[in-house]
């Protein structure tokens, strides 16, 4: 398994993945080292973040291999689901998985999904439209929003 640490607009970023795909995408809270060299198998995702934070990039077209139960990948690949500048309810993401009654595991099987951004579980907020937990903290899941919106923010670069 590699690994590197890229730098975000939100903070300190680590790609972890190898041959069969990315495993994780993390913000960390601390300040970390960047890496100088970034091993072959994560450049790609390395790349495609940083087109997402110029705003070159809508979509994420990499090879992913998080590990998690059945329950969470199902509830992973739905996020992919969602477009761009759109938003999800926890209930309306239970309700397209089959199950409305589902809703507070759907909603802890996003809280576990290991590969930020890429996997936009940002985009999910509460049925009245509250910003409701975020792993990353509640001001990078506003700040993710904004970014996405047709309305942007003034760019950090």
């Amino acid at each position: 398994m590699e690994s590197c640490i890229i730098s975000s607009p939100l903070g300190f970023t680590q790609i972890t993945g190898d041959d069969n795909g990315i495993s994780s995408i993390t913000v960390l809270n601390s300040e970390e080292k960047v890496t100088d060299i970034i091993p072959e198998c994560l450049q790609d995702c390395a790349y495609q973040l940083n087109e997402y934070f110029k705003g070159n990039r809508t979509h994420f077209d990499l090879q992913l291999n998080p590990e998690g139960t059945t329950f969470q990948k199902n509830v992973w690949n739905a996020l992919i689901n969602i477009p761009y500048g759109k938003t999800l309810s926890y209930l309306e993401l239970s309700k397209q998985l089959g199950d409305v009654k589902a809703i507070r595991a759907v909603a802890n099987a996003n809280s576990k999904n290991p590969l930020w951004i890429a996997v936009p579980c940002h985009r999910v907020i509460g049925s009245d439209g509250s910003l409701t937990g975020y792993a990353g903290g509640l001001y990078r899941k506003q700040w993710l929003l904004e970014h996405e919106s047709p309305y942007k923010q003034q760019s950090l670069f």
